[in-house]
């Protein structure tokens, strides 16, 4: 810790006292901070560095923990022209995360294809499962990765490996399953809404497991010879419990029933690898799931099922800017409440083998109404470029959030790029213009940020896009993908 960096915040802070009052700290604690070795806990230097407005950046505060922040790329799009050509459509990152946390519930290697494997997602959490001691290769030539958990040599995730990824929590599960301890700090990720992790903890406590919450980490230990069957129905439709209480149950004694589970197909996807880990599971799909528990998983290979996000966010683009696209190694069958609307609206979907071929070389398409729902319906991470699809439409259409309270960061954006939207509560009303105008904008999330490209692929003139961190976490190849398709768009430092 720099003691430098932390008398400039106190004097900006204007005293010790005030300090600890923007931090919701007494002034013992800080003045322990400045007179000992004790340094300042990770969680803390971030709130310092927030409080003080980044003039004292967490680096200087705790250069061990935090590196020195590089200058952030950012993405310039050139509007107009069509989108024309093919696509390959990667592996799910919301299935990818999944596998690589069931990796630690078998000792023996879990080989995944067709990973994403340059998402910054699949890298973070590579750092956590290193973390306990998982070996881990990457073929990025092949979109392969083999796990080896052969020994959980640590169940402990630190804050600062967590904070980047809600994902981070599925680890949880697996390591109370195999390991019967785990130290796991609550998540971090988009800030699209709450999502809290009480499901989860309900869950795992149902089966046995003792959880204590405390300085912002969960403190899990399972019963005596592990986990135990149970019946258990979640109060609404939650994915991520629905996920790491899946996991769990594999290994449980006993047999396990998920009443009201999520049915969303990354969570197929993830069942299907189990069993062919020797999981015993029945009902995936559907909103009862029963797991008999096994004593022990092998080793499996598994391929991942293509990205419904990926595939649905490019059918927006070619609603918004017309032509027609290839989009490849994908299917429309997980697609249906998005696809239903688009061609209402006046676009060709059709399944051709292993492609999906999406055409939109007519008039404007037309407003239409959605609404976001739990799977099948229509998936809240499709709902931005839906809406951005939706700015230079015939009339009018509303869109209706039900999952996230907090996903429509987007639409200042749009707005500043001459779109007219109207939010009440968690409604949006947009209405069609005749044109957008690039200007400079910011990625408020993963979804929000390739909203803010399909928007600047239509508008006239450039379109800066902060903030782009965000689309690694989610789009692989995005730029290489969007250019063969005819599209001006680069990455710039």
């Amino acid at each position: 810790m720099s003691i430098q960096a932390l008398e400039k915040a106190i004097e900006i802070a204007g005293g010790q006292s005030a300090l600890g009052r923007l931090i919701d700290r007494d002034q013992k604690a800080i003045w322990a901070w400045i007179n000992t070795t004790q340094k300042v806990p990770a969680e803390d230097v971030i709130k310092i560095e927030e409080a003080v407005d980044g003039k004292v950046t967490r680096h200087e505060l705790r250069p061990d923990v935090y590196p020195k922040v590089k200058p952030m790329d950012k993405m310039r799009v050139t509007g107009g022209g069509k989108l024309n050509g093919s696509i390959k459509i990667s592996g799910a990152k919301n299935a990818a995360l999944k596998h690589m946390c069931a990796s630690l519930l078998t000792d023996e290697p879990f080989i995944l294809q067709n990973m994403p494997t340059t998402l910054r997602d699949v890298n973070f959490l590579t750092q956590v499962l290193e973390q306990f001691g998982v070996d881990i290769k990457k073929d990025a030539d092949k979109n392969e990765m083999t796990f080896h958990a052969k020994e959980i040599t640590s169940d402990f995730a630190s804050y600062e490996l967590v904070r980047k990824m809600r994902a981070s929590i599925l680890v949880l599960g697996p390591l109370l399953a195999r390991h019967h301890t785990a130290e796991i700090s609550l998540p971090g990720g988009c800030a699209i809404g709450g999502r809290p992790i009480d499901l989860h903890l309900k869950g795992l406590e149902a089966m046995g497991a003792k959880i204590k919450l405390e300085e912002g980490y969960v403190k899990a230990t399972a019963p005596k010879g592990g986990l135990k069957g149970a019946d258990i129905t979640f109060p609404f439709v939650s994915v991520g419990a629905t996920d790491n209480l899946l996991m769990a149950a594999t290994l449980a004694d006993g047999v396990t029933i998920l009443r009201n589970a999520a049915r969303e197909p990354e969570i197929v996807d993830q069942g299907e690898a189990l069993i062919k880990m020797g999981a015993k599971i029945e009902g995936l799909g559907t909103s009862e799931i029963r797991i008999t528990g096994v004593k022990k998983l092998n080793g499996a290979t598994h391929s991942v099922v293509p990205d419904r996000i990926e595939t649905g966010t490019y059918m927006c683009a070619v609603g918004l800017c017309g032509g027609e696209l290839r989009l490849q190694n994908t299917r429309t069958n997980f697609l249906s409440a998005l696809i239903s609307p688009l061609r209402e609206a006046g676009m060709s979907i059709e399944q051709e083998g292993d492609d999906i071929v999406v055409r939109r070389n007519g008039a404007k398409i037309k407003g239409v109404d959605i609404m976001t729902e739990a799977y099948p319906g229509l998936a809240t991470d499709l709902q931005a470029q839906f809406m951005t699809m939706l700015t230079l439409c015939d009339g009018a259409g509303m869109i209706s959030e039900t999952i996230f309270e907090n996903r429509f960061m987007h639409v200042p954006e749009l707005c500043r790029m001459g779109a007219n939207i109207t939010v009440k509560g968690n409604s949006a009303i947009i209405r069609g213009v005749d044109k957008l105008k690039g200007a400079e904008v910011m990625a408020t999330d993963l979804r929000a940020s390739v909203a803010m490209v399909l928007a600047g692929l239509v508008a006239e003139g450039e379109t800066i896009i902060n903030r782009i961190y965000h689309l690694d976490r989610g789009y692989e190849n995005i730029v290489e993908k969007l250019t063969n398709a005819g599209a001006k768009i680069e990455r710039i430092s």
